[in-house]
């Protein structure tokens, strides 16, 4: 798809709303280059060393301490975070890309450095804001259910056809739970934090001139994805 701007795509919900698997799905039909938060820090906990750290608006922030707050559920420090986004975004937009985010900017810290930036850069007409919708109880089987595949990392939604598969059908790897991020109490903290510190984001965009979309997260894929499709421009 050819347009004469890139755009920008922000897809929101809690956490098991399946904001990974239509960002996949969204990206690929709208050739965004798909920007992942987590895998951004994931990249930067895999093997920190004692005493490595980010600097940020001034402020050293240490990579272990940052990662044991990743490990138990807790929303790492925003400028930390934005340090890694920010540099990301200028990168894209350098490139004349069109870019997707989800679960992206995860605090207001974050998405009041983010936005005017995003705005700036690809125009506010041009952003176009998706909120996923689930209520608590799906969110909770869906997180005590997700598996991974250890080499690309493709979500694998879980039915009863897909129960018993032991390796990714897209790269062969073997498929992993995300060892402590879906445990049951680590849930609990997530869910809190993302009441607590995403959800108020959703006020800050109507009140800077945003348009947010709300869709119904708990149908299935194909029906979320139609949604979401009606909302971007074509």
């Amino acid at each position: 798809m050819k347009r004469s701007s890139p755009i920008s795509i922000i897809i929101m919900g809690s956490p098991g709303a399946g904001k990974g698997t239509q960002a996949e799905l969204v990206s690929q039909r709208f050739n965004c280059t798909y920007l992942e938060t987590s895998k951004l820090l994931e990249a930067s906990f895999r093997e920190p060393k004692e005493g490595e750290y980010v600097e940020a608006e001034g402020k050293k922030y240490f990579l272990t301490e940052e990662k044991k707050l990743w490990e138990t559920g807790f929303l790492n420090s925003p400028p930390f975070v934005t340090e890694l986004v920010v540099e990301k975004i200028q990168e894209l937009f350098g490139q004349k890309k069109s870019v997707l985010f989800a679960g992206s900017p995860r605090t207001l810290e974050e998405g009041r450095i983010e936005m005017p930036l995003l705005a700036e850069l690809y125009g506010k007409e041009n952003i176009f804001i998706i909120v996923l919708e689930v209520g608590e109880e799906e969110v909770a089987f869906r997180n005590a259910h997700r598996r991974l595949c250890q080499l690309m990392r493709h979500p694998i939604l879980y039915s009863k056809e897909t129960e018993a598969l032991q390796f990714c059908p897209l790269d062969g790897s073997p498929l992993v739970r995300r060892e402590g991020l879906d445990d049951p109490e680590v849930m609990h903290v997530r869910l809190k934090e993302y009441r607590e510190r995403t959800e108020p984001l959703l006020q800050y965009f109507k009140e800077e001139g945003f348009t947010v979309h709300t869709i119904n997260g708990a149908q299935l894929v194909a029906s979320v994805f139609e949604d979401i499709v009606k909302v971007l421009p074509q």
